[in-house]
């Protein structure tokens, strides 16, 4: 089975990217939703020890937890260090059952993937990227961004021109949404006649 890694900055499509790669009959998965998952269920006490305050209702408050990270920016280390191995522990159960039902290839986007270090044993990386001035104007259109926490989500990001450098396909974003999917559709096609399953 061939496995996919999908990359890149805040604001440079790698949703869309995803969505492409599940639109051309992958079995996809999200660190991001995920993460979602986890904050309304198992990491929800284990959040609340470490940052108390910053749940409601059986749930994370991802904006309280914002801004408590904000004030005190030592503590991505310890939160990542919690929420990380819960990540990996679902991204490696997706892959199994995708390897148990014979799928030829299976997407998983993990937009901290080369600032984690963790090795996936992903056979190649889609890395999506956009002008930069198109990245600044995606993040900032976002609700309750501004200068400062636009500064600081880049500050923790490798820049764009590392991840572009260490991708083995490359996709750019700010093109319509209808040339991706016919990228991803022909790449798809190739990998299953490389793999014996077209």
């Amino acid at each position: 089975m061939w496995k996919i890694g999908i990359t890149g900055s805040i604001a440079t499509g790698k949703t869309t990217l995803l969505e492409a790669f599940g639109k051309a009959g992958v079995p996809t998965f999200s660190a991001d939703a995920a993460v979602a998952d986890l904050y309304a269920g198992p990491a929800v006490g284990p959040v609340e020890a470490l940052f108390p305050g910053t749940t409601r209702n059986g749930r994370v408050d991802r904006t309280e937890l914002s801004r408590r990270l904000a004030a005190e920016p030592a503590g991505f280390t310890r939160l990542e260090a919690l929420i990380h191995p819960m990540v990996r522990e679902r991204i490696a159960r997706f892959l199994a059952e995708c390897a148990a039902r014979g799928s030829a290839i299976a997407a998983v986007e993990v937009p901290l993937l080369f600032e984690s270090g963790h090795d996936y044993g992903f056979d190649a990386i889609a890395v999506t990227f956009v002008d930069e001035a198109i990245q600044a104007e995606r993040i900032m259109a976002r609700p309750g961004m501004n200068v400062e926490k636009c500064r600081a989500l880049l500050a923790r990001q490798l820049p764009q021109a590392d991840k572009t450098a260490r991708a083995t396909y490359l996709f750019d974003s700010a093109r319509p949404r209808h040339e991706i999917e016919a990228e991803v559709a022909a790449l798809v096609a190739a990998i299953r006649a490389q793999e014996g399953t077209a």
